[in-house]
């Protein structure tokens, strides 16, 4: 047995620059990033753009309907090609110095062509990102080798196919919000099912006593079942009353709240109402951002317009409770009192 199997990462690898430095380069590099979904980019032209360990990454739809991923930066002097987060182009036109590229990324214009008479056209158009589009959401990595996200998913297919993912769009913009903690903290929270019923009272009265969690090779998987048991808080109580059934879904997805977190910083909310994706972003080795955005097949019924709205309040108090939490394990971690913690046999995810 693995002597460390049974204790938590040394704290000092949730705040030391160097090896965060490994990190990056071992861990996030080779990590599959999700950018959008392909609604989002539903048309010739339309694009995203994620900014990821210092680099711009485009999602972009070509005129033949193919999704491609490109570093968003020009082949002349290095510029960034696009400054927001999406768009829709004809072509993609370098705002420095003119360089013109298609949709499918090649180099078309090149101002004052003949000024450059060596120039190679077509072994200078954009830099292609690895790209893999599962279920409908788009993810792109920047350094290759680990398994797809169709592989790393695998194990759940059956449970994620009556969800419809293909058929998601965007229910808003996406949010970033700014944590002072590593990255770790914010993903071994996620997957953490011991703090549910002491620091998660909506939750709690949510669930009753049916939060679970489970650990595959490269996701977390965690589930509660909404109660019957009217809950006292208001909010609640009325997402009890007005959650209408979902005719898609089977009789055990009805009211069932799922949540996936994907090697080692993507996590999926799955409602019965809606989903939607976080990721981790680290910063620095103290600093992470939170990217979220949520998504819904279009249902025009008031009493589901009502639910997304009490989930969304429900989940507003549930991520100030992790932020407080997150916030002070960090600063815990600070302390020349404290190395490392036992893990239970019941801490399944953190142990994987």
């Amino acid at each position: 047995m693995d002597p460390d199997d049974r204790w938590s990462l040394p704290a000092w690898t949730y705040r030391d620059p160097e090896f965060f430095d490994v990190e990056m380069t071992r861990v996030m590099r080779p990590s599959w990033q999700v950018v959008c979904h392909v609604s989002d980019i539903a048309n010739a032209g339309d694009w995203q753009t994620l900014g990821f360990l210092g680099e711009s990454i485009l999602v972009i739809r070509g005129d033949d309907m193919n999704v491609r991923a490109f570093t968003n930066v020009c082949r002349h002097r290095g510029s960034r090609l696009l400054s927001s987060a999406s768009g829709c182009a004809k072509r993609l036109t370098c705002p420095y110095h003119g360089w013109t590229y298609g949709l499918d990324g090649r180099l078309i214009g090149v101002p004052g062509k003949s000024d450059y008479p060596d120039l190679d056209m077509g072994a200078h158009g954009l830099v292609s990102v690895e790209l893999e589009v599962w279920r409908g959401f788009v993810f792109v990595r920047l350094a290759g080798g680990g398994p797809s996200v169709a592989t790393m998913m695998a194990p759940y297919e059956e449970l994620i196919a009556p969800y419809r993912f293909e058929e998601l769009s965007a229910l808003g913009r996406v949010t970033l919000r700014p944590r002072p903690v590593n990255w770790k903290n914010v993903a071994d929270n996620y997957s953490d099912g011991l703090h549910i019923a002491v620091a998660h009272r909506g939750l709690t009265r949510l669930f009753g006593g049916s939060y679970g969690v489970e650990a595959e090779e490269y996701v977390d998987r965690m589930w509660g079942v909404i109660a019957e048991q009217p809950s006292s808080n208001l909010s609640e109580r009325m997402y009890q009353h007005v959650l209408p059934r979902v005719e898609h879904l089977p009789a055990e997805a009805q009211r069932r709240w799922l949540y996936f977190k994907l090697w080692p910083n993507i996590a999926f909310d799955i409602y019965p109402d809606q989903v939607d994706f976080m990721q981790f972003l680290p910063v620095s080795s103290t600093s992470t951002m939170i990217r979220e955005i949520n998504y819904a097949i279009p249902d025009p019924r008031r009493e589901m317009k009502v639910a997304r709205y009490l989930n969304w309040r429900i989940n507003r108090r549930v991520n100030a409770e992790d932020t407080a939490l997150i916030t002070g394990v960090q600063q815990g971690m600070s302390s020349s009192s404290f190395t490392h913690g036992p893990l239970g046999e019941s801490e399944v995810c953190l142990r994987s």
